[in-house]
């Protein structure tokens, strides 16, 4: 039987992908931690996305949340990749999965009224919007964690590129939740 508790990181140090031990306070743990913190916030996103996709009628605002969904699922895939990266396992990042990002950002803000974005927003609305903004938080936080990671590590550009779009992406999510559920927005 596998146990999962090794008993190895009592001291304070556990082991990169590569065997190198290091530190739990190094930079490179705080990174993963966050990655594992924000993944976990969109296990939570992802599950209110099931309960709202099972609530709508056939639409074609329902497509697009399934969508939106489905995209969730792949970027909590690659936080997994990400994670990898970092823990120095043998891992290239991927510009096809921040060009999705993109595109989608682009997607869900043209189907938005045109005036969508001039105004500060305020954390909340629908549930799920809510959650969004959690995880957006979140991952800006981890990437001034990448930003200090950097400073002793060669990080690929696309580390910090993936993690900035992703945040954009997170924050046009909810907003397009907001504005397609009819939950009226609070401004600074």
């Amino acid at each position: 039987m596998l146990n999962v508790t090794t008993k190895t990181g009592d001291a304070g140090e556990t082991s990169l992908a590569n065997g190198k031990r290091l530190s739990k306070a190094d930079a490179t743990f705080a990174v993963i931690g966050t990655l594992d913190e924000l993944n976990s916030h969109l296990g939570v996103v992802n599950s209110l996305f099931l309960k709202l996709n099972s609530e709508l009628k056939k639409t074609k605002e329902k497509k697009t949340l399934s969508d939106q969904q489905y995209l969730i699922k792949q970027i909590q895939k690659q936080l997994f990749v990400l994670g990898g990266y970092v823990a120095k396992a043998n891992i290239k990042l991927s510009l096809e999965f921040l060009e999705n990002l993109e595109q989608n950002s682009i997607l869900l803000q043209e189907k938005m009224a045109a005036d969508w974005h001039n105004r500060f927003v305020l954390p909340g609305g629908h549930i799920l919007a809510a959650h969004l903004d959690v995880a957006r938080s979140v991952c800006r936080r981890l990437e001034r964690e990448c930003v200090i990671y950097q400073i002793d590590n060669k990080v690929d550009e696309l580390l910090l590129k993936t993690i900035n779009r992703l945040s954009d992406y997170l924050y046009v999510l909810r907003c397009f939740i907001n504005e397609e559920l009819g939950v009226e927005e609070h401004y600074v």
